[in-house]
């Protein structure tokens, strides 16, 4: 046996022709601890990513089955019922003359009664006078010293109320700038700020 500096013990008793050499006489590893260091870090790493997938997975934002492809199926739509009981008002806003009565017609062979079926020209049509056709109230006003009465009585009225603004068509409001050429408004605040 080679020559060690243990001290004698009852293991040094043994046969030699056994070739066992007890544990406690091995040599030492050397510097093993980086070893299972990286075995710690690399089990740390795969614990924390099933951890996260099966987190992903118990919420439902990964499924691990394939999604079945949706069957379509054919079924018998009914078409939507139309009410035709609400009035209508047609107007035509363009230059072309008929248009109206032509969408009146349509309108009228969809089940509407041709009595309260009405059609006109946005540009001469009294819009207080259809308010008050359908049982509301309205103003005219062509004159701005006009407007605060119409206000006034527009915010006292407990139903349908409308304001009939004459505004000649050669002047562009400042919504009109806005929308058309980006031109902000000219006009100044109606209420301080």
């Amino acid at each position: 046996m080679p020559r060690s500096t243990f001290p004698r013990d009852r293991f040094d008793d043994l046969a030699d022709g056994d070739g066992r050499v007890g544990a406690h006489r091995a040599e030492r590893p050397r510097s093993r601890g980086w070893l299972i260091f990286l075995w710690a870090t690399l089990a740390t790493i795969v614990l924390v990513i099933v951890g996260i997938f099966g987190v992903l997975v118990a919420s439902g934002r990964i499924s691990t089955a394939s999604d079945p492809e949706p069957t379509p199926t054919v079924s018998e739509t009914t078409p939507p019922a139309i009410d035709t009981s609400y009035s209508v008002v047609v107007l035509n806003g363009t230059a072309d003359e008929g248009l109206a009565g032509n969408l009146r017609d349509q309108i009228v062979a969809l089940g509407w009664s041709g009595d309260i079926v009405q059609t006109g020209d946005s540009d001469t049509t009294d819009f207080a006078a259809v308010a008050r056709a359908f049982g509301g109230d309205g103003a005219v006003v062509t004159r701005l010293d006009q407007f605060a009465d119409a206000m006034r009585r527009s915010l006292a009225s407990d139903s349908l109320f409308v304001i009939d603004v004459r505004v000649s068509p050669s002047i562009k409001t400042d919504a009109y700038l806005k929308l058309h050429f980006g031109i902000e408004n000219q006009a100044p605040s109606l209420r301080k700020i």
